[in-house]
């Protein structure tokens, strides 16, 4: 419960922390305010988390908010120092899967990935960029807390002991929950456009050959509103970041030097190469999208019309017709269910559906199958259908239903218990200089100040 960075639960609040620090930074006079070890928390660490708790009206309990925030960074700055005693590492791709995850999770919230670029003014690339570092000490913290925690054993009987501890008007409503599988189709782009736009690029290609800029053409021409107005430039970017066909090019050009043209699911791109840093390329490109002409459009939604008609007739079941015919290689495989960005897991409360689907979902019982409909969540036009999979109602927490909610809410006042212990215990025998103007702080540990 103490973890206050838990209970941002917005699409602004989740982006503040680590999208706007950079612009909040600006108006802050930087320095040093607290030495863990080896590592440091500096002033406008708190400030910028400050800044956005106070804009989604957040105050603190017993406790000023910005102490509330130092020591949450005092804990995590404890946990990386000894995570480096203890050689607990934590990888590129591990970074980037939890940025990729946080990227999901934001652009299903506002809709679409041009919307999220427009009202941050950046880029995918520079969001993630921005958040990289906080996201790499928070897994290192995660790592640490997990080796910290990792002989905490729950048995049946101290489940159903914590449940009968709970008085009845105390549980806590569990709210109604959908699983939703889906079947894709995207419309297919004529030969006629293809070669349109390759025409187009082509075209570019040979401007820049010939000694136009890249970056002033990228600013012309180029589709991709978070670097359009930067001459293309994507800053330096990791190879996990880039979808598979960009970065196989991206990755052998020499400095200077413009690729062919390279499709990709969001168009057509040429691409030049800045510079590169170990595994970390810094590229401008041009990127073209295709029009969708309107028989291709109708030509989807008959597909999708036709393989429903399929599933209601029961000569197909949904996911039969998802491994053979949707188009979505994240949800094919698993019969076309949807999986919640914010949990991980496969079920949805109906205000964390994707707004497209939600609107659907409002019409449907269960096991119904929608009509084919539109939704350009993540910027590309796709046509679905949808099938509630299974409903819970919003009902009043029991052990017989949510048994697993009461065993990781006593695992988690376990792991509590043993970490207050482990940072008690770690504060005497680490390094830690806290700044003056926070010697009378009421910390919840009383081992900061020395």
């Amino acid at each position: 419960m103490h973890n206050i960075f838990k209970k941002f639960n917005t699409l602004l609040a989740l982006i503040l922390i680590g999208v706007f620090s950079a612009n909040a930074q600006d108006n802050v006079v930087d320095k040093v305010i607290a030495v863990v070890g080896n590592q440091v928390v500096l002033k406008s660490d708190v400030e910028n988390r400050f800044l956005s708790m106070q804009a989604q009206g957040y105050t603190s309990g017993s406790v000023d908010l910005k102490t509330e925030i130092f020591e949450d960074l005092l804990i995590q700055q404890l946990m990386i120092a000894q995570a480096q005693i203890d050689s607990i590492e934590v990888t590129d791709q591990e970074v980037e899967d939890q940025l990729e995850r946080k990227m999901e999770m934001y652009i299903q919230r506002i809709g679409s990935k041009e919307k999220l670029e427009q009202y941050f003014n950046k880029s995918i690339v520079d969001m993630k960029n921005d958040l990289r570092d906080d996201t790499r000490d928070e897994r290192i913290k995660e790592k640490m807390q997990a080796e910290i925690t990792k002989d905490i054993h729950i048995t049946p009987a101290e489940v159903r002991e914590f449940y009968n501890s709970i008085p009845q008007d105390s549980l806590p409503t569990i709210p109604g929950e959908l699983q939703i599988q889906q079947l894709v189709k995207y419309p297919q782009i004529s030969d006629n456009e293809k070669d349109r736009i390759r025409t187009k690029l082509r075209g570019y290609r040979e401007r820049v050959l010939n000694g136009d800029s890249f970056a002033t053409l990228a600013v012309l021409y180029s589709e991709d509103p978070g670097s359009a107005q930067k001459g293309g430039e994507l800053g330096y970017t990791p190879r996990s970041s880039l979808v598979p066909e960009f970065a196989n090019v991206a990755f052998n050009l020499k400095t200077d030097k413009v690729s062919k043209i390279v499709e990709t699911e969001y168009g057509f791109h040429i691409i030049q190469l800045i510079d590169r840093k170990g595994e970390r390329i810094n590229v401008r490109h041009i990127l073209l999208k295709p029009q969708i002409e309107e028989e291709k459009r109708t030509a989807a939604i008959n597909k999708l019309d036709s393989i429903a008609n399929l599933i209601r007739e029961d000569k197909m079941d949904f996911d039969e017709a998802a491994f053979y015919f949707s188009d979505d290689k994240d949800t094919r495989n698993n019969g076309g269910l949807l999986v919640n960005p914010y949990t991980g897991a496969s079920k949805f409360e109906r205000d964390n559906l994707p707004p497209a689907v939600s609107k659907t979902v409002n019409d449907l019982k269960i096991n119904e199958i929608s009509s084919a409909f539109l939704d350009v969540t993540g910027g590309k036009e796709a046509y679905k259908v949808i099938k509630i999979k299974s409903e819970t109602k919003a009902h009043k927490a029991n052990l017989s239903d949510d048994w697993s909610i009461f065993e990781n809410m006593l695992t988690g006042q376990k792991q509590q218990k043993i970490l207050n212990k482990w940072i008690s215990e770690k504060q005497e025998k680490t390094y830690v200089h806290v700044d003056d103007t926070y010697k009378n702080a009421k910390f919840r540990f009383k081992g900061w100040i020395k």
